[in-house]
């Protein structure tokens, strides 16, 4: 089991954001529903929360497409597996649960259930995962408006040329 040693949180147009990590990784990072506090517990001299807040605060100056820090491995090779078919998904893009599976030889539900337990929101984008139809889902934020919220800002981060999307 790993021990936490650090805490800190992030304010964001979305809400706060809580990130949390041991000597070695971050832990998790939550999208917490409305504004809470902007404490920082042990970030400030804490090498992958100060790292992580850099990050986060250049991914939301729209300067940052992806990010690099050291994250908890999962447990399982599937969900390995379904966490780096997410993690493949390009900034400002978006592919159906049922393309991410094609992708990695799963299935939708599959790539569902690694959405929904997905422990590091905006680092993972889960939320670049899409319903084919229907009604979308998220479970960061405050859900389906947090999942909208983020899609149309990396749209709105692409170079002209990328634009692609059909308004």
């Amino acid at each position: 089991m790993r021990r936490l040693s650090a805490t800190a949180c992030f304010e964001s147009p979305i809400g706060s954001i809580q990130l949390r990590a041991d000597e070695t990784a971050l832990l998790d990072v939550k999208i917490l529903p409305a504004r809470t506090s902007d404490a920082m517990t042990g970030a400030a001299a804490h090498p992958i929360l100060s790292t992580a807040l850099h990050q986060m605060a250049q991914w939301f100056n729209g300067e940052r497409t992806h990010f690099d820090l050291p994250l908890v491995p999962l447990m399982g090779a599937e969900g390995q597996m379904l966490r780096e078919a997410i993690a493949a998904i390009p900034y400002g893009e978006t592919r159906s649960y049922g393309a991410v599976a094609t992708s990695c030889g799963s299935i939708a539900r599959a790539v569902g259930q690694a959405c929904k337990t997905n422990a590091y929101p905006l680092i993972i984008p889960c939320h670049r995962v899409t319903s084919a139809a229907g009604p979308e889902y998220y479970s960061a934020g405050d859900g389906p408006r947090t999942k909208s919220w983020l899609l149309d800002f990396e749209y709105n981060h692409l170079p002209p040329e990328k634009r692609t999307r059909l308004l």
